[in-house]
C-alpha cells in the first residue's frame, strides 16, 4: 500500500520561503517511491519578500499559502486542514520561509518559537509515533518541538563547505545531540523517528544535495 505523506511548504524563494530545489527533489524521490502525497502551507501573510536578484526584502506583502502554491502547482490545502491520522509521514524542506514563516528563528535565534499550529502538527506526529523528514534549517522545528532529539545540520565547524555550522553548535546548546554528517547522509533519531539531513547547509552541488534527500526520503518511508 502506498504510504501517505504530507509536506509543509512555508513559501516559495530560498530567502524568504522553501527552498525550491529541495521541495522538487523531494517530491522526485516521493514520486519514485510510490508514495500518495498532499502538499500543505499556512493560510498566513510572510514575514517579508525578498527580492531574489538583490537579495533584499521589500514592502510587498503575499500570503504564504499563495506562495507555496507556485511549488505545488497549484494543489496545495490550508495547514489548518491537515489531518496527522490521514497521513504515514510527515516531510519539511527547508528554506529561510522555515525559519521566518513557520518559526521566528530569524528574527529571534536561540530564543525563537514555532508557530502554534506547526508546532501543534510536529507533536500530534511524534505522538502517533509516525516519522517525520526534516532538512537544511527545517531540523531547528524539531529541536523545539521535541526537547533533546538527535539531529544534523551537517557538520559543527565552520568553513567554506560548510557556512552555517553555528546553527549546529546552537542546537547543542538548547540540549538536542547534533551528529555530523556530510551532504550524502542522513542522521536517523531512532528513538524520535526524525530523519535529518543538511542539504543546502551546505555548499555543495546540487545533484549532492538531491542525493542526500533521496536518503532522507528513504529511510523515513522505511519508518513509516
Amino acid at each position: 500500500m502506498a504510504k501517505r505523506v504530507a509536506v509543509i511548504l512555508s513559501g516559495c524563494g530560498v530567502y524568504d520561503g522553501t527552498e525550491i530545489h529541495e521541495a522538487s527533489a523531494i517530491m522526485v524521490h516521493l514520486s519514485r517511491a510510490g508514495a500518495k502525497v498532499q502538499m500543505f502551507a499556512p493560510n498566513v501573510e510572510m514575514m517579508h519578500v525578498v527580492d531574489h536578484c538583490k537579495g533584499q526584502p521589500g514592502t510587498e506583502k503575499r500570503n504564504v499559502m499563495q506562495e507555496s502554491a507556485r511549488i505545488a502547482r497549484g494543489d496545495v490545502t490550508d495547514l489548518a486542514k491537515l489531518d496527522v491520522t490521514a497521513f504515514d509521514a510527515l516531510i519539511i524542506p527547508g528554506g529561510f520561509g522555515v525559519a521566518k514563516n513557520l518559526c521566528d528563528w530569524a528574527i529571534k535565534g536561540k530564543e525563537y518559537s514555532i508557530k502554534p499550529q506547526v508546532e501543534k502538527i510536529i507533536k500530534d506526529f511524534h505522538k502517533a509515533g509516525k516519522p517525520m523528514g526534516m532538512c537544511c534549517i527545517s531540523p531547528v522545528l524539531a529541536a523545539k518541538a521535541i526537547p533533546g532529539c538527535e539531529l544534523t545540520f551537517g557538520h559543527d565547524s565552520e568553513c567554506d563547505m560548510w557556512p552555517h555550522a553555528q546553527v549546529a553548535k546552537s542546537m547543542v546548546e538548547m540540549g538536542c545531540k547534533h551528529m555530523n554528517k556530510n551532504v550524502d547522509e542522513v542522521h536517523v533519531d531512532k528513538k524520535n523517528k526524525l530523519v535529518t539531513t543538511s542539504a543546502f547547509m551546505c555548499n555543495a552541488a546540487i545533484h549532492e544535495v538531491f542525493d542526500g534527500l533521496g536518503v532522507m526520503v528513504s529511510e523515513v518511508l522505511k519508518l513509516a
